[in-house]
């Protein structure tokens, strides 16, 4: 009996080691997935985002930044690349919809949303608006824009943004709506299927 026990002790230390390990990485258990990790890591965080200057579609620059943020304005940002063929356009609508009923209850002057190209080489100012005009982002309230190539890490980063070649021309990337705070830090992430969710949370935080 002694010996058996003696021999159990190393399987329980691994299977305990493991469950550590397992604990560790799913954040005790509470996220399964990378973005389940990362969007629990900004609610519980909600970082303050740095400065990045962005082009967006007419050609002028944009910033996107805790210190050009006004106290009265929420940004929305959904990450893109104009010649993704599905979800890219598919979110378009969506964020269309966002659009007219941010409008519709009178916030327009109190949000911005942005839909930020990650592929700034091939998104030029021209083809933003082709983007822009398909989905009728009028630079209004949503406006088309393009991170500076020299600061595509740092919006990466800052925003655990993952982009992954899929090896035909096209991108993998993560498929949410981020929103960022009047006080410039990012707070929340929606799926990008969640008007209701995003609308509720805009007015909350006004």
């Amino acid at each position: 009996m002694g010996s058996f026990i003696r021999a159990l002790l190393p399987s329980c230390a691994v299977i305990l080691l493991g469950g550590g390990v397992v604990w560790s990485a799913t954040d005790g258990f509470r996220a399964f997935t990378e973005e389940g990790a990362r969007r629990l890591n900004v609610s519980e965080n909600q970082p303050a985002m740095p400065l990045l200057v962005l082009e967006d579609m007419n050609g002028d620059e944009l910033r996107l930044g805790r210190d050009t943020y006004t106290t009265d304005k929420i940004t929305l940002v959904w990450f893109i690349y104009t010649t993704c063929p599905t979800i890219c356009q598919i979110a378009g609508s969506e964020y269309a919809r966002l659009r007219d009923r941010l409008a519709q209850a009178g916030l327009g002057d109190r949000v911005r949303l942005l839909s930020v190209s990650f592929d700034p080489l091939h998104d030029r100012p021209q083809e933003m608006r082709g983007y822009a005009e398909t989905h009728g982002a009028d630079g209004v309230i949503w406006t088309v824009a393009r991170v500076r190539p020299g600061d595509l890490d740092l919006m990466k980063r800052s925003f655990g943004l993952r982009v992954i070649s899929d090896e035909m021309g096209g991108y993998q990337h993560n498929a949410s709506i981020h929103l960022i705070d009047r006080y410039g830090r990012l707070t929340d992430i929606f799926d990008t299927g969640d008007v209701n969710k995003v609308f509720n949370a805009v007015r909350t935080k006004l």
